[in-house]
Order: structure tokens, then C-alpha cells, then sequence
């Protein structure tokens, strides 16, 4: 069996997690530049054994880095690299739902992509790959996320469409009922382009959208305000260290693979043709891509 190296892609609430044996934080390059901070490494005893983990504060350390300064390929590189082999994503997010209010997490399983400032790919002139984003989410992850805010009693939403925008700026009253219209259920700045880039590095990923308040769709409350998102964050954060402990209780240090195949889907992905393809961009995508490109 394969062994589960499990990726927690989040903020200071998150990486800083109790119980964690053997902790390191370790600088990691890639050809794409610095991730957004060292990654931050331990092992969490379970009863089926440990199981390592490697977390990653998606805005560095003190929150350095706006939604879109983060330098997402070097993020998913770095984990890559490091031997990650499924990703959690803990995120916040607006509510664009009455039903969902601050303090929920939405497991989601749709996103749309309205971010336009960042790169979005590994590959591109010099190597070309087309990685279906059909269903952008692992449901196994989904599955454990599920089942651990289940036992927890915390109050979640299986499914739902998480809305990315640019940002940093909130939304507009317009834009918010637009993206209401649209059906989306959360709002938020930075699983875009991070779960394609996943996608593309063959990891299973699958976010915790965590509600911090109702975007300014809302007719009784408040415009959003930072003060507010910071306190209910801090609250959050307890609860996404909670689901993470069962989510890892339950996975255990032996990994079973995706049912969606996401391991693989490189096979079919690569369009250029072998003798076209550029060494240098090869060589960028040693990590990313190491398993196809070495067969060819």
C-alpha cells in the first residue's frame, strides 16, 4: 500500500496544530520560484499509526502575501516535491446563502474560476497538457471531511460552489448578487488557480470553506469588515484543527487511492509531441510531472 502524506494548505490556525511529533520547518525550492513560506513538517500519532503531514500557511507567516501575490505553482510544487499525496484546503470564505451562516464549513465540490491575474498552469509553450476539471474535487476527501464534521458536531454542507474572485477588494453589492444568481454558494479568493495546479501535479484535493460572514448581498447585516472576519476566524480555526485530527484518524498512514483516477490523469493529458517538447520546460516539470515524462 501506498503511504498517505497528507497537505494542509491554510493559515496560522491551522498549521499550528497540537499533538504533532517530530515538527520541522524546512525551506523548499522549485523552479518556480519561493512557496509562500517554508513548509512546516510532523508526524500525528492515529490508532492505526502515524501519519505524516506537511503544512503549508498559503499567506505566509504574519499573512504577507494578498490572494494574488501568492505564487500557487511553487506552492503545489513544493508540496509535490516533498511527496505530498492528497491536499486539504482550509479556506475562508463569504456566505452567499441565507442557510449558510458564519461558523459553517462548505465541503466543496464545484468551483468557478473568476480570477485573472495569476498564472494558472504548469504547462504551456514547450510542453501543452489538458487535465479535465469536470470534478475538481477528490469525493474520498470529500468522504473523510464529511464524516469528521459528522462526529464533531460541526455544522457543514456537503457540496456547494465556491465563487474565486480576484480581490484583494470584497465584492460589490452587485457583483455579490450576481454571483448569487449564478448559484454559487461561497465566496472566497484563493482556492483559484490552486485546485487546478493540484489537478495537474496528480494530487487529490478538497477544500474546507470555512464561513466567516455573509457577503454584503445581505440586507441585515453588516458591510464585511476585517475585524469581523479575524474574530470568527479565530473560531474556525479550533474547529478546522478538530475535523483535521478525525480527518486523519480516519485516513491513516496507509493511503487508498482516489476512485477518480486523479493519480493518473497525466496519462492522457500530454498533447505535445515527444520530439517538440521543450527540455528546459521538461526539466521545470521534474516534480509536477516526473512520472509520465520519464517514460518518454
Amino acid at each position: 500500500m501506498a503511504k498517505t502524506i497528507l497537505g494542509v494548505i491554510g493559515g496560522s490556525g491551522v498549521y499550528e496544530f497540537p499533538g504533532l511529533k517530530n515538527e520541522r520547518w524546512e525551506a523548499v525550492s522549485t523552479p518556480w520560484g519561493a512557496p509562500s513560506d517554508d513548509l512546516h513538517f510532523g508526524t500525528l500519532p492515529t490508532s492505526r499509526g502515524d501519519v505524516d503531514m506537511v503544512f503549508l500557511p498559503r499567506h505566509g507567516r504574519g499573512h504577507t502575501q494578498s490572494p494574488s501575490s501568492i505564487n500557487y505553482r511553487a506552492n503545489i510544487d513544493a508540496l509535490k516535491r516533498v511527496g505530498v499525496t492528497d491536499i486539504i484546503s482550509v479556506s475562508a470564505v463569504g456566505s452567499l446563502r441565507e442557510e449558510l451562516p458564519p461558523g459553517t464549513f462548505v465541503i466543496v465540490d464545484q468551483f468557478i474560476d473568476r480570477t485573472f491575474a495569476r498564472e494558472k498552469s504548469f504547462f504551456g509553450p514547450g510542453c501543452v497538457a489538458h487535465v479535465s476539471m469536470a470534478q475538481p474535487v477528490c469525493s474520498r476527501l470529500g468522504d473523510h471531511m464529511e464524516a469528521a464534521c459528522r462526529h464533531n458536531k460541526i455544522p457543514f454542507k456537503r457540496g456547494g460552489t465556491y465563487m474565486v474572485m480576484e480581490g484583494p477588494q470584497f465584492s460589490t453589492l452587485a457583483e455579490s448578487n450576481l454571483y448569487r444568481s449564478w448559484g454559487c454558494c461561497v465566496i472566497g479568493m484563493t482556492n483559484m488557480p490552486e485546485a487546478k495546479l493540484a489537478r495537474e501535479a496528480e494530487i487529490c484535493y478538497a477544500t474546507a470553506a470555512m464561513v466567516t460572514d455573509f457577503d454584503c448581498w445581505h440586507p441585515h447585516h453588516d458591510a464585511v469588515d476585517v475585524s469581523t472576519v479575524v474574530r470568527i476566524l479565530g473560531d474556525n480555526a479550533e474547529k478546522s484543527r478538530v475535523m483535521l485530527r478525525s480527518v486523519v484518524e480516519s485516513f491513516g498512514p496507509e493511503r487508498t487511492p482516489s476512485p477518480q483516477g486523479i493519480e493518473h490523469v497525466l496519462d492522457t493529458a500530454l498533447i505535445t509531441a515527444t520530439e517538440k517538447r521543450d527540455p528546459a520546460v521538461l526539466k521545470k516539470l521534474d516534480a509536477v510531472a516526473g512520472r509520465v515524462l520519464g517514460k518518454v
